[in-house]
């Protein structure tokens, strides 16, 4: 069973793939709040990985990063298309 892993290992879950770039993105955010604002490119990145299984509108996907003191709020807000 090992080798079998070995040879094809486990596919990233899209998730998990989603939570570790957020990490990122509020980790780098926290070191560099001088530098560039990423909102707008996971804005995009959101929209690419959404429409992958869903037909959705870009302006029914809304992010804002709310900052008070030390506390970060990343809100992520997707309005679903009907069935």
């Amino acid at each position: 069973m090992a080798l079998l892993n070995f040879l094809f290992p486990e596919k990233k879950k899209s998730a998990s793939a989603a939570k570790e770039r957020l990490q990122i993105i509020i980790a780098r955010e926290r070191t560099n709040r001088t530098g560039p604002d990423f909102l707008p490119a996971l804005h995009r990145e959101l929209i690419e990985v959404i429409s992958k299984y869903t037909k959705v509108n870009a302006d029914d996907i809304k992010i804002s990063l709310d900052r008070q003191g030390n506390l970060e709020v990343l809100d992520v807000n997707v309005v679903l298309p009907d069935a």
